[in-house]
Formats: C-alpha cells, structure tokens, sequence
C-alpha cells in the first residue's frame, strides 16, 4: 500500500527545479521517501509528482499498523528505520530488539515540528528576493537595522547584567548584526552535500535561547558548537559568557601555536601586515546541478593573485567560511555577513551578477585584513587542492578550539601595559565613533534610497512629459498652414526628443554613480553592526576587572590573578585599537576613491546633459 503523508505548510514550487507545490493539510502520495538532500519525491491528487522537502510533511499511520502513531515527520521516520537497522546490524537478534526498545524509548515519540514552519529558504515566507526593478537596498533600510538608541547605550551595561537588558535594545537576536545572515536553511538546495560535508553537522543558528545575551564572546562560542572546548569556571555570579572568564582567569594560558602579533606604529598600536598582500577574483558563475539533475545550483570561481589557481565554490561554502571566521575572529574583528540568501529567481542573471558583485567585495575586505588573509582557514578556502584536503581542513577548522574571547590569547602586543582607566576611556572613543558612523552611514542610505527611487522613477517621468508636451506643441503648430515655421517646428520637436534622452539618462545614471557609493554604505553598515557585540564584550570583562577587588578581599581570586586579568584586558584594548587603526586607513581609502568616482560620474552626466541641450539649443536662430 502506498505511503501517505500530511503537507503540515504551504511550500511553492520553483519552475524548472522538478518541484512540487503543495498547501498546509493536503494529502500526498510519497512515491520515494529519500530522494536525498532533504527532499522527498511525492504525487498529489492530480496526479502531479514532484519534490518536496522532508521536513514539511508527516508520515500519515497505515490502517493503525504503523507503530510510530504520533505523527513523525518524514526524516524522523527515516532516522528510526536506519537507526533501527544499524541497530540489528550490529548485534544479536535478542540484544538487538532490547537495544532497540531501550533506544526508542528514550527517544520517545518524536513530535511533530511545531506550528511555524523550519527555517527553509524554501519557504514562501522566507524568501527575500533581491529587487530587479528600481530599488535593490529597499531590504537594507528595512526592520533588521539595529537600535543604537538604547538609553543605557549600546553597549554601556557589563555582561553580569545581560540578562536583564531588553532585547530591543540590541541590533538584531542574531548577535546583534543588522545584517546577520541566519545560516543555510533546512530542505534548501543550498544545504551542504553528503560527499562534501560526512558527517553533516547541523545547520549553524545564531539566534540565543537569550537573544540579549549578543556579546563578541557569547558571538563565537554559541556558534563553536560541540568541538568547542568545556568552560568550566564561573567564579562570577550571574556571568553569562564563561569563555571570557576562562581568559581572564586562566592560572597559565597554553601557548598557542598560532601568533598574532601587534605592535606600535606611528598611529598607535597595529596589525602586523604581510610583505606580499594579494586580492581574490570570483568570477566565471556556472549553473550546476546535484541528485541526478533534479537540483540546481550555482557556482563561482576564485582565483587568488599570488597564486593564479583557481577553485571553485558554492554560496553555502562561502557561508561556511563566513561562519568559521565569526566563530574564530568575531570577539577582536568586525566580520560582515554575506550577501543575502535567496531561493527564487536565483539563478536569474541580473542576480547572479548582483550576487557575485557582493561575493567580490566580500572578499576582497578579508584578502585585506591582515589577520584573516593569513589565518589557516582562509588559506585553506583558497588554496585546497583536491576534495580530501578540502575535507580534512575542513574538519580541523571545525575542532578548532581557539575561538571566540580565546583569539586573544594568540595576540602578543609589544606595547607597555595600559592601566583600567586607559583601557576604558579607549573602549568608550571606540563605542562613541562607531554610533556616530553608524547613524551616518544609514542616513546617507535612507536618502541614496530616495534618490534612486526618484531618478529611476518620477524624475524621468517628468523629462519625458516636457519631450512630450513639446512635440506636441511642435505638432499643433505644423497644422497652421503657415509656410515660413518649419525650421521652428523642427527645432522644437529636436527639443522634444532631446527631453526624452534626458529621461533615459536620468533613469540609467544611479547605476553608474549612486549604485557604488551605496554598496560601500552598505559594507560599512554591516561591519559597523559587529561592533556593538565587540564593544560590549570589552565593557564586560572591564567590569569583571572592578569586581575583582571584592573577589581578592574574599580570597576567591589572588592579587596575582587580578594583576594578570588587567593585562589580558589590556590585550584586548590593543586589539581593538589596532583594529579600529586598519578600519580607519581603510575607511579614510574607500570614502577617498566611492566619493571621487560619484563626482566623476555626476560630471559626466551633468555635461552630457549640458552638450545635448546645446545642440537643441543650436537648432533655434537668435532673431
């Protein structure tokens, strides 16, 4: 007999991917239960087949015979039979019916998901598709922005009171980032494959049980997953993120292998830079597919500039890396987010280029950073030569344990040590900096935004009435009879039609200039969504360094351990300031050569116009 199966939500098909629409309470026939991937092959009462994720529907009992009556999902029915096979594989008859019984009866009845529908890209409600038509930042300016305005300041109250804080008053439940890309969803062509990914781990989720808890160490350690190494002090009452007291608490801190070196420049205190930097090309976007043809997706190549080999990768690898460099780096260095996610239209080719135009700069801020070019798994994304490398660096980024707050503990400052005083009055021009940046760069958005809506779309409108209007006029004139006006008509209506250039030219022209200064607003808005989480992990382990006086007086700590906390905040402090000094040379270069190219461009424009209404112009005779 047939299996059949409950649609729990609505899930819209798209053309040309082999899939199958289908709506919340439908009944479909599951003709093969695993096609693999997440997705299931299914046939409705129309007869239609077609794919559809596991996850959106549930295994409806046979006649009461089924011994799982509690409405498993699909996956959870095929994770039963193939635990209950691998069970009986390995064991005796009788050992294996008890182990089985023992194993089901922890796991229980598995529930059916609950009413919201998983996270997929799948989903209908889940898709934030890139605008084609006149305003591709409309989703910019949208509710993910942050809030900077909290009345204690966005980063003011110290970590032991994180708890408490409201959630609104952060940027965003996902660690704060207003840009925050919410990982690969599940039962998306986007998940990890099974040759390239054994064993799958689980989707990564940036969201807190706590969503106020979204400190810099809260950042990486959340996302560290099981790898990541235990954290077992808490010395602190009512200290949330354990992996910063480990740091600033640890007797002796295991010399890592690992060196970040920061020294004192002519600016203060610096990244040390490499001798050769190098930029990476992604280029060359080609359609691929997976499961026999049944699913799409695409993929570019990078060529890096010191070793012209190229390797090719998917969106979800460049996810990847996006997460291993948050889980790593996102304590001490602002990483902005990817480009948005999108299900469809995304192999259409105007956001194939829009999306590789983002992957580009992307990527070229990491080649630039002088921590994250050199580190071993960006390296490693670039320069893998076969699958079984790209595998075994892949695992070993995965085991890495020196992530989150513990990326300090590979810096080395050659600089003096900075009294408490000093490291806060820094942390506070950093905090003071970054909110006034911030408020700037979603202004300048907010109007770029109007601007394009209005050149692409009443502005036009207008030139092209004046065209209009004008050889209109031209045209009831002709209708005179009168023989000595022709040369005037022709003129106005030359005039007309120069009107009607300007239109095109108004209407194309923020794809030259604004476009550009808006992308790089845009990059700043998302590294300058990480630094409410950095700052406010900094506030909190100087916070930690003022309780520790009434932690010596109560022999819970020694002076000693008090003495070595103040350094390895001082650490941090350096840190930041060495990076806030490579994000000041680079702000100082891009807003020095966007702001040039818009004015170049603006002229242009402006004498392009100029010289077409000359001509017009030259066509009427001074009487």
């Amino acid at each position: 007999m047939a299996t059949k199966a409950r649609v729990m939500y609505d899930f819209a098909a798209e053309p040309g991917n082999n899939e199958l629409t289908v709506n919340e309470g439908e009944i479909i026939t599951i003709t093969n239960p695993d096609v693999g991937g997440g997705w299931l092959e299914g046939r409705n009462s129309k007869g239609e087949r077609g794919l559809v994720p596991t996850d959106y529907v549930e295994i409806l009992p046979s006649d009461g015979k089924d011994q799982f009556s509690c409405g498993n999902s699909v996956a959870d029915q095929a994770f039963l039979d193939s635990l209950s096979a691998s069970t009986a594989q390995a064991s005796s008859s009788a050992a294996s019916s008890n182990n089985q019984v023992d194993i089901l009866a922890q796991i229980g009845c598995i529930e059916s998901l609950s009413q919201s529908p998983p996270s997929s890209s799948s989903s209908p409600s889940s898709i934030n598709k890139v605008s084609s038509g006149n305003d591709p930042w409309s989703a910019w300016n949208a509710s993910k922005s942050g809030n900077w305005e909290s009345s204690d300041g966005w980063g003011a109250k110290p970590e032991g009171t994180a708890a408490q804080r409201n959630t609104s008053n952060n940027w965003d439940t996902a660690f704060g980032h207003p840009q925050a890309y919410q990982g690969p969803a599940a039962g998306d062509d986007d998940d990890w494959d099974e040759d390239w990914d054994e064993p799958k781990s689980s989707p990564p989720c940036f969201r807190d049980s706590e969503g106020a808890e979204a400190g810099g160490a809260q950042r990486g350690i959340s996302r560290a997953g099981p790898s990541s190494m235990k954290l077992p002090l808490n010395k602190f009452p009512g200290f949330a993120k354990p992996g910063m007291e480990q740091y600033l608490l640890a007797k002796q801190l295991a010399k890592p292998k690992e060196k970040i070196p920061i020294i004192v420049g002519d600016y203060g205190p610096m990244w040390v830079y490499p001798t050769s930097t190098f930029d990476c090309v992604v280029a060359d976007p080609r359609k691929g597919s997976k499961m026999y043809g049944l699913k799409s997706y695409i993929e570019y190549q990078l060529t890096p500039t010191n070793t012209n080999r190229s390797v090719n990768h998917r969106y979800k690898h460049f996810d990847w890396l996006y997460e291993r460099l948050l889980v790593k780096f996102g304590s001490a260095i602002p990483i902005p987010s990817l480009p948005d996610k999108q299900v469809t239209g995304r192999f259409e080719e105007e956001f194939i280029k829009m999306r590789m135009e983002r992957l580009q700069a992307w990527m070229t801020r990491m080649c630039r950073h002088p921590v994250i070019s050199e580190s071993e798994v960006f390296q490693q994304f670039l320069n893998f030569r076969d699958e079984k490398e790209w595998k075994t660096g892949k695992r070993k980024a995965e085991k890495d344990e020196l992530v989150g707050v513990m990326i300090f503990s590979t810096m080395e400052p050659e600089a003096p040590d900075l009294d408490l005083v000093e490291i806060e009055q820094k942390c506070e021009a950093v905090g003071k900096f970054t909110k006034a940046m911030d408020d700037g760069v979603k202004e300048l958005l907010t109007v770029g935004q109007e601007h394009w809506k209005r050149c692409t779309g009443p502005l036009p409108k207008e030139y092209q009435k004046i065209g209009k209007a004008l050889q209109s006029l031209a045209t009831v004139f002709s209708s005179s009879g009168y023989q000595g006006e022709t040369d005037l008509n022709d003129a106005i209506t030359e005039a007309g039609k120069t009107y009607e250039e300007i239109a095109s030219l108004v209407a194309e022209q923020p794809k030259k200039d604004l476009h550009f200064l808006m992308e790089c607003n845009h990059e700043y808005k998302g590294f300058l969504g990480c630094f409410p989480d950095i700052i406010g992990a900094h506030k909190g382990a100087i916070e930690k360094v003022k309780e520790s006086d009434k932690l010596v007086a109560t022999s819970k700590i020694t002076p000693q351990d008090k003495q070595n906390m103040v350094k390895r905040v001082a650490t941090m402090s350096y840190a930041l300031q060495a990076e806030m000094n490579h994000f000041h040379s680079n702000r100082i270069y891009d807003y020095n050569s966007i702001i040039r190219l818009y004015l170049e461009q603006q002229v242009q424009f402006y004498e392009t116009i100029a010289e077409k209404l000359r001509q017009a112009l030259g066509r009427f005779p001074v009487m």
